[in-house]
C-alpha cells in the first residue's frame, strides 16, 4: 500500500498514451507543487504509442528504438510508475487492488498490492474482441501489446527463412497472410507487410519471389473496408491496396482458424499459417461491472460529460475503455488517439479543479478526421472533418506528414520541443546507417 500521506492521492491506471500523457502533465503541475501525489500502474514496464504497433509487426519500426521506459518518465516528471496489472476495486474504501508480477520463469518479483486513491482514473485502454470465434485464441495473433506485434514478427522472419532453406515446394498455406478485420489496424498492416516482405526478401533471401509467394489477403464482414470511416476513404483504401495486390473479401464472416488457415461462412476456406486477427475491441474482462460500476457490453465505463464514473464521482475514465456519449449525437466517442488526447487535455485541467474544491468542465470531441497509412511505397489517404464545417479529402505527402505529426503531438506532450526536435534529427542519421527492416 502506498504511503500515509496529507498530499490528494491521484492513482492513473493504464500507460497508454492517454495515461501516460495524462500523468505527466500532471506531474509537472500538481506533482512538482507538492499539491498532489500521483501514480501510474501499469503491467508492461515500458510505453509505445499503440499505433505504431503495426509497423512493429512488419518489422518497419524496432520497438527497441521507440520504447519509453516508465520508471525514467515518471522520475523526469514528478510521479510515482507502479508494475502490475489492475484486477479489482474497493469503493467502500477508496483501494485499487493490483495483482503479482511475476517474471518468465514464473518467480514472482511484485507481490500483490494495494492502493488507496482521492481520485482514480482508469485507462486501460481495449483488447481485441474475438467474439468466441473458435481457434482465434490458439492460432491467430492479435496486436493488442509490444510482446504480440514482436512475436508475429519473429514468425514472419522465421517463415521466410523457412522457406529460403527447404528443399521441396511451399505448402499451401506457407507465406500466406491473413488478416480478419478491415479496420484501421488491418488495413496499415497489410500495406506495411507488403513492403517489409520484399525488403526482407533483399537480405539474401534469393529463392523467395515476393510477388509469386508471399500471398496477403484481409477478411472482412461488413461489405466494406474500413466500415467506421466515411465510404469515399474506403473506396479511396481499397484502391491503393489493389495496387499492392493485397486480397480483399468483403462480406465474408470468419467461423474458425485453424493451423492450416481460416474457415469462412458458406464453407470458404482460405489456406494460411500466419493469421492475424483485427476484427473488432473490447475493454479488458476483468472492468465488467467491477464493484457495481455502470458497463456496456463490451466492457466499457459508462462515464458522464465530465467523463466521471456514472455511478462514482472519484472515478474517472476515458480513451478506448470509456464509453462516453458524442455531445449531440446518439453514438459514443470513437476509440481513437485523437479522441484519448482530447480527453486527457480535459483531465489535466477537470482534476487539478476536483483538487481544488472547484466544479468541472464538460468534453466537447471535435472530429478531425482520419488517416490511414498505407506504408512509404504507396499513398496515405484521409479524410479531413470538423475543421471547415464539412470534410476534405487529402492524400499524397500532404496527409503523409499529417499521418506522422500525430504522433509527433503525442511526443510533445511526453517530452517537450528540443527533445523531440533533436530525436528526429537522430533518427533521420540512424535510417542511412541501419537496416529498413528489423531482421530478428
Amino acid at each position: 500500500m502506498n504511503a500515509t500521506t496529507s498530499l490528494h492521492q491521484i492513482v492513473i491506471v493504464g500507460g497508454g498514451a492517454g495515461g501516460l500523457e495524462l500523468a505527466t502533465r500532471l506531474g509537472d503541475t500538481l506533482g512538482r507543487k507538492k499539491r498532489a501525489e500521483i501514480t501510474l500502474i501499469d503491467p508492461s514496464r515500458t510505453h509505445l504509442w499503440k499505433p505504431l504497433l503495426h509497423q512493429a509487426a512488419a518489422g518497419s519500426l524496432d520497438i527497441d528504438d521507440h520504447e519509453l521506459d516508465y520508471m525514467a518518465q515518471s522520475r523526469w516528471h514528478h510521479f510515482h510508475f507502479r508494475l502490475g496489472a489492475m484486477d479489482g476495486l474497493d469503493q467502500a474504501k477508496k483501494e485499487v487492488h493490483v495483482a503479482s508480477t511475476f517474471d518468465e520463469e514464473g518467480r514472482e518479483i511484485v507481490p500483490r498490492r494495494v492502493f488507496r486513491y482521492d481520485t482514480l482514473v482508469i485507462c486501460v485502454g481495449s483488447i481485441s474482441n474475438d467474439f468466441g470465434t473458435p481457434g482465434v485464441k490458439e492460432y491467430a495473433t492479435a496486436l493488442d501489446t509490444t510482446r504480440e506485434a514482436d512475436r508475429f514478427h519473429k514468425k514472419l522472419v522465421n517463415a521466410c527463412i523457412q522457406a529460403n532453406t527447404q528443399a521441396g515446394p511451399l505448402r499451401p498455406g506457407q507465406l500466406k497472410v491473413v488478416i480478419i478485420g478491415a479496420g484501421a489496424t488491418g488495413v496499415e498492416l497489410a500495406a506495411e507487410l507488403h513492403k517489409s516482405t520484399r525488403e526482407l526478401a533483399a537480405y539474401g533471401l534469393d529463392k523467395i519471389d515476393p510477388e509469386r509467394d508471399v500471398r496477403l489477403s484481409i477478411i472482412e464482414a461488413s461489405d466494406r473496408i474500413l466500415p467506421a470511416l466515411p465510404p469515399r476513404l474506403s473506396l479511396a483504401t481499397q484502391a491503393e491496396l489493389t495496387k499492392l495486390k493485397v486480397e480483399v473479401h468483403t462480406g465474408t464472416r470468419v467461423t474458425g482458424v485453424t493451423a492450416e488457415g481460416v474457415h469462412t461462412q458458406g464453407g470458404g476456406f482460405y489456406p494460411a499459417e500466419l493469421v492475424v486477427w483485427a476484427a473488432g475491441i473490447k475493454a479488458p474482462d476483468f472492468l465488467k461491472d467491477i464493484e457495481g460500476l455502470e458497463t456496456n457490453r463490451i466492457n466499457q465505463l459508462v462515464v458522464g460529460p465530465t467523463l466521471q464514473s456514472s455511478r462514482d464521482e472519484a472515478i474517472f475514465a476515458f480513451g478506448d475503455c470509456a464509453a462516453c456519449r458524442w455531445q449531440g449525437r446518439e453514438q459514443t466517442v470513437p476509440p481513437r488517439a485523437q479522441a484519448a488526447h482530447q480527453q486527457a487535455s480535459l483531465l489535466v485541467k477537470n482534476i487539478t479543479r476536483r483538487v481544488r474544491g472547484q466544479p468541472l468542465s464538460p468534453f466537447q470531441y471535435r472530429d478531425f478526421g482520419s488517416l490511414v497509412s498505407l506504408g512509404e511505397y504507396s499513398t496515405v489517404g484521409n479524410l479531413m472533418g470538423g475543421l471547415t464545417g464539412g470534410s476534405i479529402m487529402v492524400e499524397g505527402h500532404f496527409a503523409r506528414l499529417m499521418y506522422i505529426s500525430l504522433y509527433k503531438m503525442h511526443l510533445l506532450a511526453l517530452h517537450g520541443f528540443w527533445r523531440v526536435v533533436l530525436d528526429t534529427l537522430a533518427r533521420l542519421i540512424n535510417r542511412r546507417t541501419e537496416p529498413r527492416i528489423k531482421l530478428h
